[in-house]
Parts: C-alpha cells; structure tokens; sequence
C-alpha cells in the first residue's frame, strides 16, 4: 500500500513537472529539456558570464563505446550526438568545446563521433575545439582529428595511433586439465579467434585475413588523422600547427606527451581546458560567453526503467579507473595501457 501510494505522488510529480516543462516550451520558444526522441539532455550552466552568447562543452569521458552508459540504456555515442545537435539548433551557441579525457575504445563507436563531428563542421558555421585533458590517446585522439583547433596540456598523454584486436588462447590450461573440445562448422574460418585451438591449428590464411583487416582499420586512422589536420589548417589559415613531413613514422602505436604531439603537429597549442575556452572564443569571433553543458535529463520513466531490471547487482572493487572490458574479436583504438 505505502509502495503504491509513492507510486501515485511520483506520477502526479512527473505528470506536473511535463506540463511545466511544456508549457515553458509554449512561451518561451524551448523548453531546458531539447530532446524528445533520443537521449533528454537538459542544458545546465558551467559558468555564468552574462554573455547572450554561449559556447557548449561535450565531454568525452572514459572508455569509448556503444553499449548504454546507465539505466537510460543510451550510448556515449547517442548522448554525444544528441547534445551537437542541441548545439547546432541553439542560435545562441557559437562554438562548441569538446572536452577529451579517454584512452579510446571500439573503433565503430570512435568512427561514430568523428563522424558527428566532422559533420557538424562541415554542415555548419560553429567551430569545435578539441581541449585535452590527462588523456586522449587512440580513439580519444581520433575523435579530436577533425576538431577546428586542438589544445593539449604539455603533460596530456595521447598519440597511440593504432588498432588492437585481442583475443586469448586457453588451450594449453584445457589440455592440463583433461578439457578436449569438440568443435563442429561450417567452414574452415567459421571459429576464428577461437581460444581452443592449438596454435598449429591456427591457419596461415586466418592470420593473413586478420592482419589484413587490421591494416585498412589502421589506414582509416591515418587518413582521419591526416584529413582532419589538412582542413583545420585550411581553416585557420594558416594559424596552428600542420603535421610534420614524418609523422606517419610515429603513428605506429606510441603514445606521446603533449609537448611530442605540438612538434609532431597532432595539436595546435599547449595549454589548458580556460586557453581553449579563449581560443574557442577568438575562433568564433565573440569576447565573451557562457559556458554550458548537457547532461541527462531523468524522468519517471527512466526510473520505471529501473524498476524493470532484473539482473543480480553487481559486487564492484574501487580500483581508482574503470578497466575495458575487451571482447574478443572486437577491434579497439585503445592506448596500450589499457589493452589488457
């Protein structure tokens, strides 16, 4: 009775607060929540500069993927759309500053952003400004090659230009313990990557198709890279920093410190997140801004949502970061570090 009774004053809550909010829509033009399909972004103020102008920060946080990033059961990717979207329907934002700290992820779900960002430039008049934090390596420095302008702190770690695909092989743990497997297919390649196999039984062909496909994912890299960096410079004419005649000799999975990537040309400037907030500013020729943010916005039905999943809770151990969790046969833009 009591859990019903809470029930009923959460829906009468959540049915006042949507009136409120539509009605919000109907005077004032756009109501603080923006979207209706997709993820609900709300746009929360970072720093108030009592400008009518604003520039919008879109965090890339973390191991960059395509499953759901919490109980909305929506991805990274779809959030980082949803809020350049938002963006680009906004009069009012000028630029947007998009703030990396990530050791990269799933090539597909890095390929997604750089898509949506490249887009949003090439389809638009608002520059995106890349300010790198402790990390943007792998596909945390992919996401930023098509940025307008990119600033790195002199002791941001990025760069490991690569592509890793992991897999393990437990055969011989099986055959200590007596484990025979008995493996029927298809086709001869039908269990690649399959960790059972003795290494011998590992065909040449295999190893060829896999390389193979690792060496176009890595081509794609270097030519996202070396696209980006052509039209940043076309853009700011001149102004910035152009990748130096060697550089493809260094995109071979090292990473390297801000300092490295400034010579190398991989970023524009050194500095820090309030010298991109200036040079975001210059870009887009204002003096002055606010700036804001889109987080998610949760509703009641988020929280029937919730209420749903039956899954056994999880026992977590604090270890300081949130390893990746790599599947196997999955390729990755992922710093070394972090690949095991």
């Amino acid at each position: 009775m009591i859990f019903s009774i809470v029930l009923l004053l959460l829906l009468g809550f959540s049915f006042l607060l949507n009136v409120g909010h539509m009605f919000g829509s109907l005077v004032h033009g756009k109501g603080r929540v923006t979207r209706t399909v997709g993820p609900k972004l709300e746009e929360v103020v970072f720093e108030e500069n009592d400008s009518a102008n604003k520039i919008a920060i879109v965090e890339i946080t973390g191991i960059i993927g395509s499953r759901a990033i919490d109980q909305s059961g929506y991805s990274m990717v779809d959030v980082v759309k949803a809020a350049l979207k938002n963006a680009e329907d906004d009069e009012h934002v000028k630029a947007v500053l998009l703030k990396v700290d990530s050791p990269g992820g799933e090539v597909l779900a890095s390929d997604e952003i750089y898509r949506a960002i490249a887009d949003f430039q090439k389809h638009g008049t608002k520059p995106v400004i890349a300010s790198m934090g402790n990390l943007a390596a792998s596909g945390g420095y992919y996401v930023s090659a098509p940025c307008r302008w990119i600033v790195a702190n002199d002791m941001t770690i990025t760069g490991s230009i690569g592509v890793i695909l992991h897999a393990y092989n437990y055969r011989g743990l099986m055959d200590k313990v007596g484990l025979k497997p008995e493996t029927y297919k298809s086709g001869k390649f039908k269990d690649m990557l399959s960790g059972d196999r003795t290494p011998d039984e590992v065909l040449p062909e295999e190893r060829e198709m896999l390389q193979n496909m690792i060496n176009e994912t890595f081509g794609k890299f270097k030519s996202v890279v070396a696209e980006g960096r052509k039209l940043a410079s076309e853009r700011n004419k001149g102004h910035g920093r152009a990748l130096s005649d060697d550089w493809a000799s260094y995109a071979d999975g090292r990473v390297l410190s801000g300092t490295d990537a400034y010579k190398l040309g991989f970023v524009d400037q050194l500095g820090n997140f309030e010298d991109a907030v200036a040079q975001a500013k210059s870009i887009a020729g204002i003096s002055s801004a606010n700036l804001v943010e889109y987080r998610q916005h949760y509703d009641l039905s988020d929280l029937f949502r919730m209420f749903g999943k039956t899954e056994a809770p999880a026992i977590k151990v604090d270890l300081g970061f949130d390893p990746p969790k790599l599947q196997t046969g999955q390729l990755y833009f992922l710093s070394p570090a972090f690949a095991h």
